[in-house]
């Protein structure tokens, strides 16, 4: 069982009365704002399970997670709410659809809502702020265009197309609802592979109405309507202050020295980056 009370005071959203469509949006929308995609644990300590209850306790501390993390705490309050969820086997992929479907890198869910299937997401990297109908079109969210098409490879499947800002291209998953517990795996090699992007790069993304933050390594980005601004973070102070104040984590469970360590491992990772960025410039 979760703390369904204690997960709506973090996301500072009332009980629903009843499982209605303008309950979700509410709930989508303060959880992508106010609960940050993150993967400190990874370079902190020992990756964590995804295990619902785990991963709601982690929101609950005042953490994140990835889409494993955050699509799993999510689909447990919506079902505690009485909605109608389903889990799906997912990827993110690149401009041209894999023709071997999704890879299992990322959970998507769909909540059925009226009669429509919705695909509700807030594991997404700087993705949506609200529900998407599953019906083949565009839509504008804030200063993001994206769009949604029957996958070409996946018989019943769907492909969500991000806006070209975005930190990556598309996402695609299958019909068949599936467990929790299948990710496991996936989550296992994401979080501990040496090829894994998320072992290379610690990050920390929050999405809301106007537009997105997001930190990789030192590099600090806020994309909105009019464009992009950037800044490298100098310090480690100003570096957690930025974790705790724009992405909202509380991560005063990691002592100093386990700080230290971290900041020390995103300055040399910042370091390889600028060395390979001047051998690839002009």
């Amino acid at each position: 069982m979760i703390d369904v009370d204690a997960y709506l005071a973090v996301l500072g959203a009332a009980r629903p009365a009843a499982p209605t469509a303008e309950a979700l949006w509410a709930l989508h929308r303060a959880q992508v704002e106010r609960v940050s995609y993150e993967n400190l644990d990874i370079h902190l300590g020992p990756p964590t399970g995804i295990g619902a209850e785990e991963s709601v306790a982690r929101i609950i501390r005042g953490r994140g997670g990835y889409c494993f993390h955050l699509n799993g705490a999510f689909a447990a309050l919506l079902t505690a709410l009485g909605y109608d969820v389903t889990l799906h086997k997912a990827g993110v992929q690149g401009e041209v659809e894999d023709p071997d479907g999704p890879g299992g890198d990322h959970l998507a869910l769909t909540v059925l809502l009226d009669g429509e299937r919705w695909l509700v997401d807030t594991g997404l990297a700087g993705g949506m702020h609200d529900p998407l109908p599953l019906r083949e079109g565009s839509y504008t969210q804030g200063p993001f265009t994206y769009a949604m098409a029957p996958s070409v490879a996946v018989p019943g499947g769907w492909r969500f197309t991000h806006d070209p800002r975005g930190s990556f291209t598309a996402m695609v998953f299958a019909p068949e609802p599936v467990e929790l517990s299948s990710f496991a795996p996936k989550h296992d090699w994401l979080s501990t592979s040496p090829e894994s992007g998320f072992v290379r790069v610690a990050t920390a993304q929050r999405r809301d109405a106007k537009g997105v933050d997001v930190l990789r390594g030192r590099v600090l980005r806020r994309i909105h309507g009019e464009g992009t601004d950037e800044r490298i973070v100098d310090s480690p102070e100003d570096w957690y202050d930025v974790l705790a104040d724009v992405f909202r984590l509380n991560l005063a469970e990691f002592d100093a020295s386990a700080r230290a360590e971290l900041w020390q491992r995103v300055h040399a990772a910042h370091r390889e980056w600028e060395a390979a960025e001047q051998r690839v410039a002009p």
